[in-house]
């Protein structure tokens, strides 16, 4: 720390002061480097959250947390490479629907994706649930897999952005989780270091997201998009509904097959507006056209089944059973199953999203800590949608696991989490915003 000793840093962001780029830089470095101790790293990071970042400020630590590793070079890829990220939320499978649209419409896909913590695996962990399919691939096949097939998926390199592994462990302890500036620091620095040459963030809002309210989501997205843009990378953040589970599967095998079955032309309705819209804005980025047009070219590459054939592609050359995407049903659910029952008559007015996400981790459809050991098969299955109607005594949810007593964990974790009402609501609003 060149600027003065690290506690006098600390004071002036307390006061709410703003931070120089250089002392702000000496802070990332010095933390990886192990010069600052995590007492002090956790007192900075709890007056950022009392007192916030600027643009100026938040971009410049982004920028530093992305130099503190591995730096991603994607340009022996042709083509303008459009990255996404989504915030997450309960059933979110849009990621391996969006790829294959996009690279089946003539946008490359090269896109790094984390493990999960949580409700269910990340991206990669339901990739992995496909028998043989290797997520963790080196930087030179995954540039040979995307040049072969337009797309490729694969695990986080384990020297991209350190910075961010040790302050999100001290986030996860210090209570300095929930800050908007140090949410959109972690996502950003990691985009940024993935080497796309634009950037799509799905932010998700609603009981199943990172962040419940709209005028939160609203914004993340926007100090992510100053990031983006402030880091010379057009940026564009799309408002997606987490009201409800995304689709009607929540859980790694099951939501593949709904993966797949998206991808063949059926699929739930809410799973192919969210995931056209996005489509339709990387190629919209990528192509330099409207966003409607990216909309048609997105949902004609559906319709056609040339996405289909991109996946399909995809789960071969990284060495996945093929036999299993052209015929889902070989994907082994769990074998021990509970309804989750109705308790009224009338319309499906609003469903806890997150208890539902929670019950699935409970079934073992997740992580506790990163060494937990998920169950593939685990999950639910909705069979009922906001707006739909029920009937007392109907299954609203199907639970399935490997243990008994985890089943009735989850049965009980989701008592009264659905609420019936006598007129039917008005329809979800899928994509409610757009920031650029």
């Amino acid at each position: 720390m060149n600027h003065g000793r690290f506690p006098d840093i600390i004071g002036k962001k307390k006061q709410g002061l703003a931070l120089s780029d250089e002392e702000i830089r000496d802070m990332i470095a010095d933390y990886t480097a192990g010069k600052i101790p995590d007492y002090q790293m956790s007192a900075m990071l709890m007056a950022i959250c009392f007192r916030g970042l600027t643009d100026r400020e938040l971009t410049t630590m982004t920028m530093a947390m992305r130099d503190s590793g591995e730096v991603l070079d994607l340009s022996e890829i042709p083509g303008v490479k459009v990255d996404k990220h989504s915030t997450g939320g309960v059933g979110d499978k849009a990621t391996l629907i969006v790829g294959p649209m996009v690279a089946a419409s003539g946008v490359p896909v090269a896109k790094m994706s984390g493990r999960g913590l949580g409700f269910t695996g990340g991206t990669i962990d339901k990739l992995e649930s496909i028998p043989g399919f290797c997520g963790e691939i080196s930087n030179r096949e995954f540039f040979r897999a995307v040049r072969k097939n337009g797309i490729s998926i694969k695990g986080q390199t384990g020297n991209l952005v350190p910075a961010d592994k040790k302050m999100y462990a001290l986030r996860d302890v210090t209570g300095t989780v929930d800050s908007i500036p140090l949410i959109a620091a972690s996502i950003m620095s990691k985009k940024l270091a993935a080497g796309g040459d634009k950037i799509v963030l799905d932010v998700t809002t609603g009981s199943g997201a990172l962040i419940g309210d709209l005028e939160g989501s609203v914004e993340l997205a926007r100090r992510m998009v100053a990031i983006g843009n402030g880091a010379g990378r057009e940026t564009v953040a799309m408002i997606t509904s987490m009201e409800e589970p995304l689709g009607f599967a929540v859980g790694n095998r099951l939501e593949i097959r709904e993966v797949v079955e998206t991808l063949r032309g059926g699929g739930p309705e809410d799973v192919r507006i969210v995931c056209t819209a996005l489509a339709g804005m990387m190629l919209s980025l990528g192509k330099g056209i409207s966003y409607e047009e990216g909309k048609e070219q997105a949902l004609e590459a559906l319709v056609s089944g040339r996405a289909y054939e991109r996946f399909l592609a995809m789960v071969e050359t990284q060495g996945g059973d093929v036999s299993c995407i052209e015929y889902p049903e070989r994907l082994a659910i769990a074998e021990i199953s509970g309804e989750l029952l109705a308790e009224e008559d009338g319309y499906l007015a609003g469903v806890d999203a997150g208890r539902i996400g929670a019950a699935a981790g409970i079934l073992g459809a997740g992580r506790e800590t990163k060494e937990s050991e998920i169950d593939a098969g685990a999950g639910i299955v909705m069979k009922k949608k906001v707006g739909d109607r029920v009937r007392a005594g109907e299954p609203v949810a199907v639970l399935y696991t490997s243990q008994e007593e985890r089943l009735e964990r989850a049965l009980a974790h989701l008592r009264g989490c659905c609420t019936v009402a006598g007129e039917k609501p008005e329809p979800l609003k899928l994509v409610v915003d757009i920031i650029r």
